[in-house]
């Protein structure tokens, strides 16, 4: 329940952003790259030293990974969205002061792969990959972030401009879900194989748990109208 209301206050707090922008004449556009990868965000104009930003970012990779046991083949897809406010404390300062809310539908794929003999070993058993099928799962992340940073962007100055972002996403404690399908082997081994693939669950959890901050760096050109 705290999760759907806070995702209502996000979406309501981007609405009210929006409307505001369209009541509003100086309103700036942002394209950006950095670790939320490609995106944009919308600037608005509250007060002469308090900006809104409504945006996006997408970023989508594959690398490899390991726990103490298995090796992974993963692929991440990183989306947010995200409602800002920038704080210039200093009057013609570029540097301003972010906060607000993300809306972070990220997740990593992971397929377990095998060694140069095409096993796995597990919890010290070893399964042929041929008869042991797949072992795969998915690393999810909390839904609601809230954003901490700082960065340098013109807050009145129209036309062309640079503008950077240094800050963290607090994103919770990841959550895994790792299990095997399509096991051929006898009974006794398949359950054994369940049994075991619960416990890399848990290793792997362990390991992506300190995951709980995404660093946020993302360098722009904006427009301001």
């Amino acid at each position: 329940m705290k999760i759907v209301k806070k995702t209502v206050a996000t979406i309501g707090l981007a609405a009210g952003l929006m409307a505001a922008a369209s009541a509003h004449a100086e309103v700036g556009v942002v394209g950006e790259v950095g670790t939320t990868g490609v995106g944009g965000h919308m600037v608005i104009p509250l007060r002469k030293n308090l900006n809104a930003r409504v945006g996006m970012g997408y970023l989508s990779y594959s690398y490899s990974g390991s726990t103490s046991g298995m090796n992974y083949d993963l692929s991440m897809k990183a989306k947010t969205y995200d409602a800002l406010l920038d704080w210039y404390p200093k009057e013609h300062s570029a540097f301003h002061v972010t906060g607000g809310l993300a809306y972070n539908g990220s997740k990593i794929d992971a397929q377990a792969r095998p060694d140069a003999n095409g096993n796995y070993t597990i919890d010290g058993n070893s399964y042929s990959a041929a008869s042991a099928g797949k072992i795969k799962g998915q690393v999810d992340f909390g839904k609601i972030a809230p954003y901490l940073g700082v960065g340098w962007s013109k807050a009145t100055e129209k036309g062309w401009s640079f503008s950077t972002d240094v800050g963290m996403l607090f994103q919770g404690s990841p959550h895994t879900t790792l299990s095997s399908s399509g096991c051929t082997a006898s009974a006794a081994a398949c359950n054994q194989l369940a049994a075991d693939v619960a416990k890399e669950n848990a290793r792997l959890n362990d390991e992506v748990s300190r995951f709980k901050i995404y660093p946020v760096l993302r360098i722009g050109i904006s427009y301001k109208f």
